[in-house]
């Protein structure tokens, strides 16, 4: 189980990793813009220019990166949970339930839904 989470939480690190080294890196794939006015334009609107987008991005490279590590694992957990519940909501409010099945997405909340089952017993102090 040991050399599961750690693939696992390799896994989960690398890919927030990436995600936020793409962003900084500018080598994001160009999606189309949203349709003005949209939800999903209103909300990226706010994120953008507000530079919050760069905050979260630098909080998933910290995560990505604490997860990687198996002796930070939880720490980096704590910090990616929010972020991946934010991306979840985002997907199903405000741009529709049929996003949330992107395979990557099933994957990522995959990934950390075992890395928190195999590590509960860590967590479980955090309950009082």
């Amino acid at each position: 189980m040991k050399i599961a989470a750690n693939i696992a939480g390799g896994l989960l690190g690398l890919a927030f990793i990436a995600f936020a080294l793409m962003f900084f890196l500018d080598l994001m794939p160009k999606q189309p813009k949203p349709v003005a006015g949209s939800p999903a334009a209103l909300f990226m609107g706010a994120f953008v220019p507000t530079h919050y987008l760069t905050f979260v991005k630098v909080c998933e490279l910290i995560g990505g990166i604490l997860v990687a590590i198996p002796f930070t694992r939880n720490f980096g957990l704590l910090v990616l949970g929010p972020i991946l519940v934010n991306i979840l909501a985002f997907h199903v409010f405000i741009v529709g339930m049929a996003s949330v099945l992107d395979p990557v997405l099933i994957f990522l909340c995959l990934l950390a839904v075992f890395l928190l089952w195999t590590a509960r017993k860590n967590f479980s102090a955090l309950r009082n």
